[in-house]
This record gives structure tokens, C-alpha cells and sequence, in this order.
């Protein structure tokens, strides 16, 4: 694993009205601060790479569908430099994936149905603390493959 990632199971509750899934609670061990939430969704067949964001602590959920989160670790000094990470996430894996600051992330639907990413970061966006990269960028040394 890349240093400082973690993977947390989450809680479902579920009955014949539906699902209440819970995401992260300022209780947590693991709560570093709030800073906003925001959902994204991916399409099958579609990959949205790369981003890394400066001092702030990401927690992905994905509570509807299926995605394939690829992390890439070129922080200097850091213990798993060079390293990258897949993990599952979505209905049949409902976890909390936290990404520590300065570490690529991306992600892509698996399977034909649309994915709905839950993020709640430790400080509101702020373009100048937001880098992006292209897909297929070569200096991250990662093939997508949609898996649709």
C-alpha cells in the first residue's frame, strides 16, 4: 500500500425501504476535518485522471456502482515512492478510501453502469493547491483499462 493511504470497511444498513450507508463521522479515528463534500460520476467506459491536491486529505465512498481507484505516489522521500495502488470500491466493497496530500489519484466505472464518487476533503478546493494530469500521461506509469 502507499504510505499514509487507508481503507476503511463502512457500515450498510439495510432494509426493504432501501440502504442508509454511513461515510465518515467526526467521531472517527480517522477524521482529519472538514473541509467539503462533493460527488462526481463516471460514465462506463470513461476514466477521470489524474488529480492531486496539496495539504488536504481526501475520503473517497462509492455508495451506486462500481469504480477502479488508482493512486501513483511520486512524493519525494516518501517510503512508497514510485509505487502505484488499485482498489475496488463500490456496492459489493463499501469502504472509505483516505488519500493522504500529494498523491495521484484517478478513477474509472467498471462494469456498464454509471459510478457515483462521494469525496469529503479536509479543506475546500482551492485551484492553486489542485494539480491535474492527463489520462494517459506518461510520467505516471499506468495503462487504464475501463474494464466495461
Amino acid at each position: 500500500m502507499i504510505d499514509g493511504v487507508q481503507l476503511v470497511p463502512l457500515r450498510t444498513h439495510r432494509d426493504e425501504r432501501g440502504d442508509l450507508m454511513h461515510m465518515l463521522r467526526s467521531s472517527d479515528p480517522h477524521f482529519r476535518g472538514f473541509g467539503e463534500i462533493y460527488f462526481s460520476t463516471v460514465r462506463p467506459g470513461a476514466v477521470k485522471a489524474w488529480h492531486l491536491l496539496h495539504d488536504t486529505f481526501r475520503h473517497y465512498a462509492i455508495p451506486i456502482g462500481t469504480a477502479k481507484v488508482v493512486l501513483f505516489d511520486d512524493r519525494a522521500g516518501s517510503p512508497s515512492f514510485g509505487e502505484l495502488q488499485e482498489v475496488i470500491l463500490g456496492e459489493n466493497n463499501y469502504s472509505l478510501l483516505i488519500i493522504p496530500p500529494d498523491v495521484w489519484s484517478g478513477f474509472a466505472a467498471i462494469g456498464n453502469s454509471m459510478a457515483l464518487i462521494a469525496d469529503c476533503t479536509t479543506a475546500p478546493h482551492d485551484p492553486a493547491k489542485a494539480l491535474r494530469k492527463d489520462a494517459q500521461d506518461p510520467s505516471i506509469p499506468y495503462k487504464w483499462a475501463t474494464g466495461r
